[in-house]
């Protein structure tokens, strides 16, 4: 299986919540959302497979503050060795300044920024799939 964007990683889980949808604000604070189980999920996909992935405060704040109590919050990665799902809601995360990101990935603002961010283990994770 190879699962190299977005696109692909949506697909893959549109099979597993047939009423899945694609959010429809491309600058939405998650990319898609299930109605049927009440959850809104982000989706990332990483060139290469690291032990803990990162995830930016800003938009971990964004996502736990825009939904409601009742909502699940996923924050879905792939990577080459798997696919690996958190609930943002039940984790603790620890923060920290990382000044070495791209100011975005796969654009033209590649210069170094500092940004917030938190590690989060993928042996904590739901793992979906094996690769």
């Amino acid at each position: 299986m190879s699962i190299k964007t977005e696109n692909d990683l949506f697909d893959w889980l549109r099979v597993k919540i047939p009423d899945l949808q694609k959010s429809k604000d491309k600058f939405s604070f998650w990319d898609c959302y299930s109605k049927s189980l009440n959850c809104r999920i982000e989706l990332k996909c990483r060139r290469k497979h690291y032990d803990t992935l990162l995830i930016e405060k800003k938009k971990y704040d964004a996502m736990i503050n825009k939904c409601t109590k009742e909502e699940t919050v996923v924050y879905l990665n792939s990577t080459p060795k798997g696919i690996y799902g958190w609930n943002l809601k039940n984790l603790n995360v620890e923060w920290e300044i990382n000044k070495l990101n791209p100011a975005t990935t796969d654009f033209d603002r590649n210069k170094k920024v500092e940004k917030e961010v938190g590690y989060l283990n993928v042996k904590q994770a739901k793992q979906y799939e094996r690769f």
